[in-house]
């Protein structure tokens, strides 16, 4: 894996008027371009021996890009604003979250099927014009090839085809909508079945889940999970959903919940993977903390609805979980480690020194380090020093150091593996 990905930038980039055509053919017409393909030149548009994904990572004045094998700045894309981010679920696009909906970043890094093989691409990376609009945009969960958002100001969910979010609201095919039935902070999941896990509650209370069928009618409820919070898709499309008690797992129909050891044990963030059937969560249990540092972490095995408490040496915060490709649970500590757990026997693998210790900032909106997964690899950002470092899952090494020109705050990734196919 690692000399794999050591190769990687040496990858040649060449202009496409320069490429000759595949095998030797002539090359077909292309797919209708996204927006922002559409705007970018023959010359901006470059080919790489492979995939080159790319991070995306939020500062206080905007968004930068950086390539993930160099960590190198490719583009530096301001914006006004606290920003957030998350995955388009396309493979090169980033959805961040900005005053009127999602907005479309291009992050610059798309693959192109034919056949049996495919070309890879890379360009200049940029905000588009495309919106999808939302009152208040909360999460964008991706699952099953599609694409869900979730409006907090008016508790509408639009669900789309993840390959297309980049076409916009008034270009992509089957886009589906609900609208809970009042506006809370909520999340919302679509199965492969075309059936809809949504939370629901008000402003006031988040008190549990419903599971709609591809119609919207409603084949499941639970009102058991006070302060509904976060949510992490395990294998075989088990969907958790935090509670300040515990969790709800949604499996094959049924609604379990899953109740903490503590009368109070809130997971409201969690992080799962379709090569695990274990979900990791955060876990607190002082409900009087104005600032609760946990060391503990819960694993919840959608399987058999039991909950697991790992203790860490350290505490971590919300952007501190991930999962590596093989379902590893990661926990990002204020140690400055990345720990590795074993999600079926609870055990702490290895801890990793990163970065140095660090504390958790007061506010949650505030500069802290977090952890996100691609193609086999931790990034880890360090606001105190502006750095990104790469970490391999699989062997502990750490790969790359970079230093930022800016302090870092949320942070995700672009594969450059998302598909615009044709045949020739």
């Amino acid at each position: 894996m690692t000399t794999t990905r050591r190769l990687r930038p040496l990858a040649a980039l060449v202009p496409l008027a320069l490429l000759g055509a595949c095998a030797g053919a002539a090359e077909p017409a292309a797919t209708a371009p996204t927006p922002s393909e559409a705007a970018a030149t023959v010359s901006d548009v470059r080919e790489a021996a492979t995939a080159s994904p790319r991070l995306a990572l939020t500062y206080d004045g905007g968004v930068q890009v950086l390539d993930a094998l160099t960590l190198e700045v490719v583009a530096d894309l301001p914006l006004e604003g606290f920003v957030r981010l998350n995955p388009a679920g396309d493979g090169r696009h980033v959805l961040v979250s900005v005053d009127g909906g999602f907005r479309v970043l291009d992050a610059g890094t798309w693959a192109e099927t034919h056949g049996d093989h495919a070309h890879h691409y890379v360009t200049d990376p940029a905000l588009t014009d495309v919106v999808w609009p939302a009152e208040v945009p909360g999460y964008a969960v991706v699952h099953a090839g599609r694409t869900v958002l979730f409006d907090d100001g008016t508790g509408r969910v639009v669900s789309v085809p993840s390959a297309e979010v980049a076409a916009g609201p008034d270009a992509a095919h089957d886009v589906r909508t609900t609208t809970t039935p009042t506006a809370h902070h909520g999340v919302a999941v679509e199965l492969s079945t075309g059936e809809l896990v949504v939370s629901e509650g008000t402003d006031e209370a988040r008190t549990g889940t419903s599971l709609l069928d591809a119609a919207g009618a409603v084949v499941a409820s639970s009102d058991a999970c006070p302060g509904v919070h976060g949510e992490a898709v395990a294998a075989d499309e088990a969907v958790v959903i935090g509670c300040e008690d515990g969790v709800l797992v949604h499996r094959a129909g049924t609604i379990t919940k899953v109740q903490s050891p503590d009368a109070y044990g809130r997971i409201g963030n969690q992080a799962g993977s379709e090569a695990s059937a274990v979900v990791l969560g955060d876990y607190k249990s002082d409900p009087d903390a104005e600032l609760e540092r946990p060391t503990r972490v819960a694993l919840v095995d959608t399987r058999t609805a039991a909950l697991r408490l790992v203790d860490l040496p350290a505490s971590y915060t919300f952007r501190s979980l991930a999962r590596g490709d093989a379902g590893e649970a990661l926990v990002l500590g204020t140690d400055g480690a990345l720990h590795v757990i074993d999600p079926e026997t609870g055990v702490l693998v290895r801890s990793v020194p990163v970065i140095a210790p660090w504390t958790e900032p007061d506010a949650w909106q505030e500069p802290r380090p977090a952890v996100v997964v691609l193609d086999g690899s931790a990034y880890v950002t360090d606001p105190a020093t502006r750095s990104v470092h790469a970490v391999d899952v699989e062997t502990g090494e750490v790969w790359q150091r970079a230093e930022l020109t800016v302090t870092p705050n949320e942070i995700t990734g672009a594969s450059g593996e998302g598909e615009h196919a044709h045949e020739h």
